[in-house]
């Protein structure tokens, strides 16, 4: 009698197990795929999130911009600008260590003319910008010569700005939300604009774009110009 040997379950093992290692080498690329889409939307969403913040500006206007005028002279002494982080904006520090302002006009140009965040002993808040400079003329340099707002000749010998705050919730130099500060410009003698000058400054800070602040100078008749 003749015995015959079949194979055929043998084979099918085999393809059985060809077919399983086939499968886990295709999840597993599968796998490696998804895991680098998902790697490089989420770096995608970050530049383009990082790259939005960097685009908007950190600050914005909070009212009308005032310039304290000097009738006799027909020029501007001071320049008030109201500002406040912009609505859904981080805070921003505003020390003189990390932001700066740029400051043009038809004749001048200066990189940076920021002295300092107005703090006294305690980092107080101001009404006006009055006593802004009064507190600025006890305790910072370039502003000994007196008050520009209330004397011509105590102008600075250089064009300078400080930051005060009129609403803060804390003692520290960083701009936060519902917090109002003020960025306060002092002419020296020859820099001071006059009608139909165009003034333009640039608050420079950390993050953030720049915020941009453009005005004409009108004619002078009263001792407070409304710049808008």
């Amino acid at each position: 009698m003749r015995l015959f040997s079949s194979h055929r379950g043998v084979s099918g093992l085999e393809a059985a197990i060809i077919t399983i290692v086939i499968v886990i080498v295709a999840a597993a690329l599968a796998f490696v795929v998804l895991n680098m889409g998902f790697s490089t939307t989420q770096k995608a969403k970050t530049t383009i999130v990082s790259s939005l913040s960097e685009a908007s500006s950190a600050l914005q206007v909070a009212g009308n911009v005032i310039g304290i005028g000097d009738t006799t002279l027909s020029n501007i002494r001071v320049v008030s600008i109201p500002i406040k982080v912009a609505s859904g904006g981080d805070s921003v520090n505003l020390q003189n260590t990390t932001a700066s302002i740029k400051y043009m006009s038809n004749s001048k140009e200066y990189d940076n003319i920021y002295s300092s965040a107005l703090s006294g002993s305690a980092f107080s808040t101001y009404s006006n910008v009055t006593q802004a400079f009064t507190a600025a003329n006890s305790n910072l340099a370039h502003f000994d010569n007196g008050n520009p707002v209330t004397s011509a000749s105590a102008a600075p010998d250089n064009t300078k700005a400080i930051i005060y705050w009129s609403v803060r919730t804390n003692t520290n130099a960083i701009l936060d939300q519902g917090e109002h500060a003020n960025v306060a410009i002092a002419y020296r003698i020859e820099d001071k604009p006059s009608a139909l000058d165009k003034i333009r400054v640039e608050v420079i800070v950390p993050t953030g774009a720049a915020l941009t602040v453009e005005r004409q100078i009108p004619t002078i008749s009263t001792g407070v110009v409304n710049l808008g």
